[in-house]
């Protein structure tokens, strides 16, 4: 099927692919309508591989998706043909002493779309299990319905933040992962949440989405603007977003007495972690990787209104223009968060 293949670093090409699509009774065939990019997927395509994750072979970008059923395994009950659904990228090895544990999202066996060397979802249709499948209700559009992935890191980390009501967050970066953590904090229950980061047309984003204050760090110091609002006290929260090894090293200036710093970004070197400032403060650390149990969730906030994520889609491509897409995510514009590429239907 033709499909969006990252050929090397930094050669992307639109071609048929020859992919396994055989189906199990407990498999659904879906007919793929939106997919969204990625910063994982940019990374591959500009430096050909993310921290251990390298890739050696011809592989198909996308793992931000929805679509229809067109197909269903002989054993499957909870999805027929036509339903409108969005899909959990990874499948797990269900025997893993970690998926057993519940933590399926570091089961070192899964499988994750567009991860080396499985091959993600920029192509018509995709065969997956019907256990990380979800139907979407009818008020929650294919687009919202691809960005539940992205929506899903953020919920894990609030979940893993234990927000309590009237909290007060720092979210480091205003990046897609940025600002569904940013919406997720407050659906937990987060009184506000300051954002920070240097593009002023993403602050200016953040700052219409609720009870958001934007920090440009290009012009203020974040921690000195969030202490002066605090009475000196700090934020409850420190999320890092951003990905950037300066910005994680200073988590703990803004951060409260037994507060919480939750890391989301990827780093691709070592961060400079002051132990000093964590004991003093007594804080707890917590780390994420992907989500786990979240998409439902996702889907019944979006349905609800709980959280609202069609102002963070800025911009759609045509699946024929897939490759100037990426091209495009690549100069990392200023003002875009999440681009999304539209498959023919």
């Amino acid at each position: 099927m033709r499909a969006l293949v990252l050929e090397e670093k930094m050669k992307l090409s639109m071609r048929d692919v020859a992919v396994d699509d055989a189906m199990g009774p407990n498999d659904v065939r879906i007919k793929l309508h939106t997919v969204g990019i990625c910063g994982s997927d940019v990374h591959y395509y500009t430096h050909g591989g993310a921290g251990i994750f390298q890739v050696k072979a011809p592989m198909i970008l996308g793992h931000e998706a929805s679509g229809t059923v067109i197909e269903a395994g002989t054993a499957v009950t909870s999805l027929a043909v036509g339903d409108r659904v969005c899909m959990e990228p990874g499948i797990p090895d269900p025997l893993s002493r970690a998926t057993r544990l519940g933590h399926y999202n570091v089961d070192p066996a899964v499988r994750f779309w567009a991860t080396p060397p499985v091959h993600g979802v920029l192509r018509p249709t995709v065969v997956h299990p019907e256990a990380f499948t979800f139907k979407l209700p009818d008020n929650v559009s294919f687009g919202e319905a691809a960005m539940v992935e992205p929506l899903a890191v953020g919920v894990h980390a609030a979940i893993k933040a234990d927000v309590k009501p009237g909290d007060v967050a720092l979210v480091m970066g205003a990046g897609p992962i940025g600002l569904v953590t940013a919406l997720s904090a407050l659906a937990a229950g987060c009184a506000r949440v300051f954002v920070s980061d240097v593009d002023p047309t993403k602050l200016a984003l953040a700052a219409s989405l609720g009870p958001i204050i934007p920090v440009n760090i290009a012009a203020e110091d974040a921690s000195a603007v969030i202490l002066k609002a605090t009475d000196g006290w700090g934020v409850e929260i420190v999320f890092e977003c951003s990905g950037n090894g300066r910005a994680a090293a200073g988590v703990f200036d803004p951060l409260c007495p037994a507060g919480r710093v939750v890391f989301i970004g990827s780093q691709m070197h070592d961060v400079a972690y002051n132990v000093g400032k964590a004991m003093v403060r007594e804080a707890r650390v917590e780390h994420v990787f992907r989500y786990a149990h979240v998409f439902p969730r996702c889907v019944a906030m979006l349905s609800s209104g709980a959280i609202n994520v069609k102002p963070l889609i800025t911009r759609r491509f045509a699946f024929e223009e897939s490759v100037h897409a990426f091209e495009v995510a690549a100069t990392a514009p200023a003002g875009e968060v999440k681009m999304q590429i539209e498959l023919p239907q």
